[in-house]
Formats: structure tokens, sequence, C-alpha cells
């Protein structure tokens, strides 16, 4: 969960969970403010992903110099519908990126170019910005030969109710 909520910034999960892993976040944004050797073997002994260490100390801990702790934030939802279980978001305090997403949903906000929308989050001073570019197809529609769909056999007991063409 410490790795989702370092790569998304914030993640959707059961109120128990957020309060478990708000404590592992917190130790290994402390570990990247120290920014030293046996604070980066640490960090990697729990992360186990070296990008995620190095994303930790080059981009995540800095945000949070200015601070001595509360890195994270647990924002109650709702209630899961299967089990009535209490869902919070559980997120960074210091956001700093644009969300860029592929639909177009507004159009006062959408680039020219590409069409996607941007959505500014951001609470800290550096903003990184997040692009994504729509992939553009190699070959046109036409040369696109379709084959005609073959009908799916049925399986199961779908099988066992199958009408018999032709044997009666």
């Amino acid at each position: 969960m410490a790795k989702s909520v370092f790569l998304q910034e914030r993640i959707c999960t059961t109120v128990a969970k957020a309060k478990e892993a708000r404590k592992l976040i917190e130790k290994l944004i402390t570990l990247g403010k120290k920014d030293t050797l046996a604070a980066r073997r640490r960090a990697f002994a729990i992360l186990c992903d070296h990008k995620e260490v190095s994303q930790l100390f080059s981009q995540l801990a800095p945000r949070f110099k200015s601070r001595t702790g509360g890195y994270t934030r647990i924002i109650p939802y709702k209630q899961r519908s299967g089990d009535n279980a209490k869902l919070a978001f559980l997120e960074l305090t210091e956001k700093s990126r644009e969300i860029v997403t592929g639909r177009k949903l507004k159009k006062a906000n959408a680039d020219k170019e590409t069409g996607n929308i941007t959505t500014k989050v951001s609470d800290a001073e550096t903003k990184p910005v997040v692009t994504e570019t729509p992939a553009t197809p190699t070959h046109s529609h036409a040369d696109v030969k379709t084959a005609p769909k073959a009908k799916a056999k049925p399986t199961g007991i779908r099988k066992l109710f199958q009408r018999k063409i032709g044997a009666e």
C-alpha cells in the first residue's frame, strides 16, 4: 500500500488498513528526509524496489523538508456495500503533480493538440508534470481486414442445454 501511495499519491482503502499504512508511510518519508546510505538501505528493506526508493529520496522527501510530521491524511469516504466496511482515502498532504486523463470531459481544460484534460492538484511549490501521449495507430482502418467473427462454442452447463440442429 505504501508503494501505491507513493505512485498515485492517493488511494481508497478501509479505515483500518489506512491507519496501519499511515505509520509505515510516515516512517519511510522520515527516512527519506535523512538521505543517508543507511536510510536508503532501510527503505529498500521495506519497499524492495530501487525505483521506489530513488523516487522517495529524490522527489517525495524534499517536498516535506519543512514539515516535522503529518505527511499523510485520512479522509473518510463511505461504507462499502458488500461488507459494510468503512472506506477512506489515504493521501499525501503535499501533492505536486498534474493529473492527466485520457478522457474528454471538459472542453475548457482540454489540450488542443492531444485532447487530454489536465487537472492541477498542487499544494507544494515544485510542480513536475506527468504527461501521457495518446497512442497513434501506425496503420489506417482501411488497411485492416476484419475477419467474420466466429461464434463461441458454449461451455459448461450451457453445453448441456444446447439445441442440436440436424440431429432430429
